[in-house]
């Protein structure tokens, strides 16, 4: 995820990421620009509009503009409510992992070091797993081993924040039976290690369930309509500045749905989405003060 400052409109403007954008569409660009040379060259040259009595009219486009900008809107927002909604989650992993913590160092002898040990190396690895999972494939290289059969017992299973949480589970009753815990103790924990599950399903919701088809496929094909159609309706006004106008409105509605597309899915790589190795590292850290 970008760190910027959001007030610094220079840093903003000229930002890397534009360049990105650019490079992005400039396929779609050349496309656009060739054809809209196309369309003059044959109006202008080879019609002769003014021999033609052929006029072009924006009223047309300026009609549907409204429409279309009404859809831009929608798009946008249903993909950042997605986004929002993930970072929420990943706030919520942040305080879920450092109160199971704090739980657990308050309820363990000082002197438990390998419940405090192995507490501390599997809370983190729940998360990243959780990070890794939503990005369809866990690093285990990334995760830290409690014991010998961890990474073997890990390994067969397809669902690893699943499987570590499964052993979290276990961790707890068998301090519970052992008596190191009371009941209450007990149900205190089970609060927390449900909503590990909670959040990571939620996120998993997000992640398996995108923009409805149908709408996501009928935005694009309004917004190409619109685009193709605008050098017929700028032409006879516009003349040859039609070129540099198509391209600029071009490159405002396609960016648009190109940022849309990239943070409706937040927990991938790309430069908007969520930071969850940061986060991933700051409850890492956390929960190794809380315990050790």
């Amino acid at each position: 995820m970008i760190q910027y400052n959001p007030k610094a409109w220079l840093s903003l403007i000229f930002h890397a990421y534009s360049r990105f954008v650019m490079k992005t569409l400039l396929p779609a660009l050349i496309f656009m620009a060739f054809f809209t040379f196309g369309v003059c060259y044959l109006i202008l040259e080879v019609i002769h509009p003014d021999k033609e009595e052929f006029t072009s009219t924006t009223a047309l486009h300026s009609l549907l503009g409204i429409v279309l900008g009404l859809f831009l809107v929608f798009r946008i927002n249903s993909a950042y409510d997605r986004w929002w909604e993930g970072r929420k989650l990943w706030g919520a992993m942040v305080n879920s992992t450092r109160n199971f913590a704090l739980k657990l160092s308050a309820y363990l002898d000082k002197d438990d070091h390998e419940n405090r040990t192995w507490f501390s190396k599997m809370i983190p690895n729940f998360v990243y797993a959780s990070k890794e999972h939503l990005r369809k494939g866990v690093q285990l290289s990334e995760l830290d081993e409690p014991d010998d059969q961890f990474l073997i017992t890990l390994k067969a299973r397809s669902h690893k924040p699943n499987a570590i949480s499964g052993m979290l589970y276990s961790r707890v009753n068998e301090l519970y039976k052992a008596g190191r815990l009371t009941g209450e103790q007990f149900f205190n924990l089970d609060k927390e290690l449900k909503d590990f599950i909670d959040i990571i399903g939620a996120c998993e919701r997000i992640k398996n369930t995108p923009i409805p088809y149908s709408y996501s496929m009928y935005i694009k094909k309004f917004v190409f309509t619109y685009i193709i159609t605008l050098p017929f309706g700028f032409v006879t006004t516009f003349k040859y500045v039609t070129i540099p106008a198509v391209l600029l409105i071009a490159f405002v509605l396609l960016s648009v749905e190109l940022i849309s597309e990239e943070i409706e899915d937040p927990f991938g790589r790309d430069v908007n989405d969520l930071p969850t190795d940061e986060l991933a590292r700051k409850i890492r850290e956390n929960v190794r003060e809380i315990l050790n």
